[in-house]
């Protein structure tokens, strides 16, 4: 399998890490990276082949993997028009939706639109994947190979849900920095000191959401078994109860859900058409 990568940043360079360790052939991964020092570093770091823009050597790919900014998809994707035969084109790219991507190559079926988030960069990722119905079980399984070199993979049947997963994985480690953050905030108020109040928080963020995933009991029960009647655990769930920690979330995340879409509305509409 022939892996092209569209731009050579941060994402592109995990999965490249990522898949090299998994095995895959450096002599099977390009990259088109318009800038000469991103090539330089690619080619030093991984051997793998490079080039300046998305010619015909670039495009004698298996797996067109699109690693830019969606605010320049449309550009990067220029070239590609009408020259695709039978590749499968997977962006990587949050909020475009696989319509306008096909609309920007010509009606171009082949489609696999990715969610990871940035755990990925230490292998650690988590991503939401939809495929279009011209996207064959042997191609989705390629697809497949590539993103779980970083991590999880988890499929979705219905691209409308890509929000949602946006909102819940894409975004959701910010989520977590930031009560990583207010663990921190709390144990300095109790007096720590700055690297012990962030060990704490850390280690026990870690230590919890590797239990949750290696236990067979769902998160309520392990929550339910450190909780006990009366307790300290019970006095600060109780705070967070009156607090609507739940509903806190959820909005949270409903809001998220709301603004990819209404990115993806803007990121899509042809020039000069008003969102």
């Amino acid at each position: 399998m022939r892996i092209c990568f569209v731009g050579g940043g941060n994402m592109a360079t995990a999965l490249i890490g990522g898949m090299l360790a998994k095995g895959f052939t450096p002599g099977d991964i390009a990259v088109v990276e318009p800038r000469a020092e991103g090539r330089d570093r690619l080619a030093a770091d991984f051997a793998v082949r490079t080039h300046a823009a998305l010619d015909a050597a670039a495009l004698a790919c298996d797996v067109l993997v699109l690693a830019v900014k969606p605010q320049q998809m449309r550009a990067a994707l220029a070239p590609a028009r009408g020259r695709l035969v039978d590749q499968v084109v997977v962006s990587i790219a949050a909020g475009l939706r696989l319509a306008d991507i096909g609309r920007w190559l010509d009606g171009y079926p082949r489609l696999v639109r990715c969610m990871p988030n940035t755990p990925a960069l230490i292998g650690a990722g988590t991503t939401g994947l939809f495929a279009a119905p011209a996207v064959s079980a042997e191609a989705r399984a390629g697809v497949e190979r590539i993103l779980a070199a970083v991590g999880s993979t988890v499929w979705i049947d219905d691209e409308a849900r890509m929000d949602a997963v946006t909102a819940i994985s894409g975004s959701g480690p910010a989520y977590v920095f930031h009560f990583i953050e207010a663990l921190e905030a709390a144990g300095a108020q109790l007096g720590f000191d700055a690297d012990t109040a962030h060990a704490l928080a850390v280690g026990t963020v870690l230590g919890a959401a590797q239990l949750a995933a290696q236990s067979h009991d769902t998160p309520a029960t392990l929550r339910e078994r450190v909780t006990s009647k009366g307790g300290t655990t019970a006095a600060a769930l109780a705070s967070l109860a009156a607090d609507d920690f739940v509903a806190i979330v959820g909005r949270a995340v409903a809001a998220a859900e709301q603004r990819g879409k209404a990115l993806g509305d803007a990121l899509g509409a042809d020039e000069g058409e008003k969102i």
